[in-house]
């Protein structure tokens, strides 16, 4: 096969000549391909060993699984392939791309040694495909060393490297390298752009937009610019470049419609999703997961029934919304009718829709199910554990909530603010009140003591502190506090303070922070006269606060 055949055409002009392959290097370098991570090894529907079929179909199967995103098993038809000693030229950036999609960079540099060793590393195809790998990798800088190594390059290569350093966070070098570009393409101004604005600096994103040649100026260029402003929640300035656009797609009516969502105003989404003039799946997934989000659960579903009569069928991110409205309203039989659809309709189970699932379940008392569901998941996230005990503690299984909570803390996914407001919960319903005094010290390991109050529960934790039959000392009471500081819960405040008091009227405690902590809260919420009286009364009792140290002084004596 000739290489020159699968070259792209616009080659850089700045070539070079090509660099010696003496013999020795091509046998020096590493010519079997590693076994595949074990990860890889299990649960593919192809065996390399069983049924292999012809040459001229492995193209094929490798297209097919990428298409539809199974880049594992795409990698496990290469190792068939490889294990018969054939080597195919074409099929190196197929392969490449599903190493780079599960970012395994040592699956690629076996590739990247074998496409050395076959003296086809110059063809300008793998060696962009080798840019684009090493980069979403992670590896920027081996990146730039095939970068630089290639004898050829085309504008695809450049922009493939501009993407690699935009990507990882290293602007600087992306502009350097476009101010090298002798030809530049639409789609460099476009990686420039949505490199940037991915970065939240919409404003040199937007001088990048400014300076696109009206020749290269097209419907993707100025649907970055609204996107990128949508998407840092620059709504105004979004709208602006979108209603001056010549012609918009589906992407950009999208993109409107989710950063007006983001934002809270449905309203708005609503607006422009009615001007769009012939609607695709995204539009009604960006309008359905918006009023999902924001709480609109009834309209969510009443969205998803007029897509579904005007014939779409709906997708992962559809079924994702929709369990989430039911979850929100309890309808445990409408979510039902939507797994039993999604089965019906060959639906993929992918992280968000099992995590949906689970949460439909356990919010609407299914708790059997929603633990099936769960205890059959390969990889379970942080939301997946909270719905689990956030439905246990929901439903008085406390017991059930408390062995969640520890399962979790024993797995890779670490607790957060949500998991212990509802393992507090199940304590307080369940009177499991050493566990939950328990909980509290823990909170601390975990860096969580400020956030006690989460969706308004800061009540809650507050009644589980009251019941104990012990009396909390100052550090429980000061978490809360602290809560009550950051969600300026004036009511709350004063009450834990009187509980500070009780547990020890000596006002030259330790505890004494927690009024200087009170009067902080009392000046943030523009309460100013209480505030005064609270620093009043402080340097009556004979205490202040050191400049530029969080130190209370009463009399001679320091508490840090």
């Amino acid at each position: 096969m000739r290489i020159g055949s699968l070259s792209q055409n616009s080659r850089d002009t700045t070539t070079r000549s090509p660099r010696p392959k003496p013999q020795n290097e091509r046998q020096n370098h590493q010519t079997q391909s590693p076994s595949l991570p074990k990860f890889l090894k299990q649960g593919s529907g192809f065996c390399p060993g069983k049924g292999i079929p012809s040459l001229s179909n492995w193209c094929h199967l490798i297209r097919s699984y990428l298409s539809r995103g199974a880049p594992r098993e795409a990698l496990l038809v290469y190792t068939g392939l490889r294990r018969k000693g054939v080597y195919l030229l074409g099929v190196a950036p197929l392969v490449l791309k599903a190493c780079a999609s599960l970012s395994i960079v040592k699956h690629g540099k076996a590739l990247h040694a074998e496409s050395i060793k076959n003296g086809v590393d110059f063809d300008v195809m793998i060696g962009t495909s080798l840019v684009c790998m090493y980069a979403k990798c992670g590896n920027v800088v081996d990146s730039r060393k095939v970068f630089d190594y290639m004898p050829e390059r085309n504008a695809v290569t450049w922009n493939a490297m501009i993407c690699g350093y935009l990507g990882n966070g290293d602007s600087k070098s992306a502009v350097l390298l476009f101010e090298k570009m002798s030809i530049r393409t639409a789609v460099t101004w476009i990686e420039m752009i949505d490199g940037f604005a991915r970065s939240g600096d919409t404003e040199t994103a937007r001088r990048f937009f400014d300076d696109v040649p009206s020749e290269l100026r097209n419907v993707v260029t100025w649907t970055v610019m609204v996107d990128g402003y949508a998407r840092n929640g620059e709504m105004e300035a979004a709208r602006e470049v979108f209603e001056g656009m010549p012609q918009r797609n589906f992407f950009a009516w999208s993109s409107m419609i989710s950063g007006y969502c983001k934002k809270g105003n449905v309203k708005e989404a609503r607006s422009i999703f009615d001007r769009i003039p012939v609607r695709n799946l995204v539009n009604w997934n960006s309008l359905i997961s918006g009023y999902a989000q924001n709480g609109f659960s009834e309209e969510a579903l009443e969205a998803f029934g007029k897509m579904q009569a005007e014939g779409f069928e709906p997708d992962e991110v559809t079924i994702a919304s929709v369990l989430s409205a039911c979850s929100q309203l309890g309808l445990l039989d409408a979510g039902k009718k939507i797994h039993h659809m999604m089965n019906h309709k060959g639906i993929k189970l992918n992280q968000f829709v099992l995590n949906g699932l689970v949460d439909m379940y356990a919010k609407c008392g299914d708790l059997a199910n929603a633990r099936l569901i769960f205890e059959g998941m390969a990889h379970r996230n942080r939301a997946c554990w909270n719905s689990m005990i956030s439905g246990f503690a929901i439903h008085g299984q406390s017991k059930e909530a408390l062995e969640f909570c520890g399962r979790m803390e024993d797995s890779h996914e670490g607790p957060d603010e949500i998991t212990f407001l509802s393992v507090l919960s199940a304590c307080a319903h369940g009177g499991f009140v050493n566990a939950g005094l328990e909980i509290f010290s823990r909170m601390e390991k975990y860096g969580l003591t400020t956030g006690i109050k989460h969706y308004g529960r800061i009540k809650e934790a507050y009644d589980l502190i009251k019941r104990m039959p012990v009396k909390p000392n100052d550090v429980v009471w000061g978490a809360l506090l602290g809560a009550c500081r950051v969600h300026l819960d004036m009511e709350m405040a004063d009450r834990v303070v009187e509980e500070i008091v009780k547990v020890d009227s000596n006002i030259s405690s330790g505890c004494d922070s927690h009024y200087v902590l009170l009067s902080n809260i009392y000046a943030a919420s523009d309460r100013w006269e209480k505030a005064e009286k609270m620093r009043m009364e402080m340097a009556n009792k004979g205490f202040q606060k050191t400049p530029g140290c969080s130190s209370i002084m009463p009399g001679n004596t320091t508490h840090e």
